[in-house]
């Protein structure tokens, strides 16, 4: 195709692009090298009979004319980048200088609220992501060889959690984990402990965000991986069992190999859904022993006096190099597909 034919073509989509990606990103990177502005004290006296006494109040007035003049805040540069709320270089230093051991280091680096959200991001997003993957292929594999009478109802159930909206799920989900809820009854009574809860163990509540999160994430990837069963060519499969080959080896020298540009399709939108962990923390109300990058923004964003922009644009950009860091590999293996097959 003429490149001036491709351009007519892409123009109007890159110009969206622009717009509504290129440009919120650019603007939001502006606002994390700026931070609020300090609040303007007045000190007032007061003179009664008993004596003078100075109160400090808060000059609404002047600190309103300062943000009318400078919006944006305060330039701060890149020193929102490394400060005790992200990446904490300084506190890092100290605390491998104090740390006595790799393990203590590490527990001083999680009482970083950067690091602390880091690492459960990444435990979730390499947890889930291929669990989803393998999970979604064999429930597409089960669901293909059914009966056509039963195909239609165990589709339709197996498409249940993605229908239901992830907040709605996780509170289901939160309540049935509860002492009270049907799930928290059970263990209880089957470990015999009346103080077992899976909201009060850290581990518990982790296990249980992973759960969740391969739950409502699997029926994506099946009815797409379903879909892509449908396009295996049949005269390849009757020859491999012409050929004598097991129901496994049709799966994985047949099968897998034509479904390869689905799995690493379902691996990137999974890479950059589980990276944005978001919902079930806040339905979980797993805060105190969970908190994800994004949970940063929201919890920077949602105070009710002082709303700290610049520490949530600076998250974000973290976040959105977080992603592409993760997708680089995929990206790479895709272009080198491409290459070889169209050399």
């Amino acid at each position: 195709m003429p490149h001036r034919t491709f351009l007519k073509f892409m123009w109007p989509s890159l110009l969206v692009m622009f717009l509504l990606i290129a440009l919120p990103i650019v603007s939001v990177f502006v606002q994390s090298l700026y931070v609020e502005h300090e609040q303007i004290v007045l000190e007032t006296e007061n003179c009664g009979p008993f004596g003078c006494k100075t109160t400090v109040a808060v000059d609404r007035e002047a600190t309103d004319k300062l943000r009318e003049e400078e919006p944006l805040g305060r330039f701060n540069g890149m020193d929102t980048y490394t400060n005790r709320s992200h990446l904490a270089f300084q506190e890092l230093g100290e605390a491998w200088d104090a740390s006595s051991s790799m393990g203590d280091f590490v527990d001083r680096m999680m009482n970083l609220p950067f690091y602390k959200a880091l690492v459960f991001t990444l435990a979730y997003t390499f947890i889930v992501t291929p669990l989803v993957i393998v999970l979604g292929l064999v429930v597409a594999l089960c669901v293909n060889a059914l009966p056509k009478l039963v195909k239609g109802p165990t589709i339709f159930l197996s498409l249940l959690p993605m229908i239901v909206t992830p907040l709605i799920g996780s509170l289901i989900l939160f309540w049935m984990i509860d002492a009270d809820g049907v799930i928290g009854a059970t263990l209880q009574i089957w470990f015999d402990d009346d103080s077992l809860s899976l909201k009060a163990s850290p581990t518990l509540t982790w296990i249980t965000l992973f759960i969740y999160g391969i739950w409502s994430s699997v029926p994506f990837s099946f009815i797409v991986f379903y879909a892509g069963l449908q396009t295996v060519p049949t005269d390849t499969l009757e020859a491999s069992m012409i050929d004598g080959a097991s129901r496994w080896e049709t799966i994985r020298y047949v099968v897998i190999p034509h479904m390869a540009p689905l799995v690493t399709f379902v691996a990137l939108m999974q890479l950059m859904d589980n990276f944005r962990v978001f919902e079930p923390i806040v339905g979980f109300a797993a805060e105190a022993h969970a908190t994800s990058l994004s949970w940063l923004i929201y919890n920077d964003l949602r105070g009710t006096d002082s709303q700290l922009f610049g520490s949530a644009a600076s998250t974000s950009m973290l976040t959105i190099l977080g992603v592409a860091i993760l997708l680089m590999p995929v990206f790479i293996r895709t272009w080198r597909d491409f290459n070889r097959k169209s050399a």
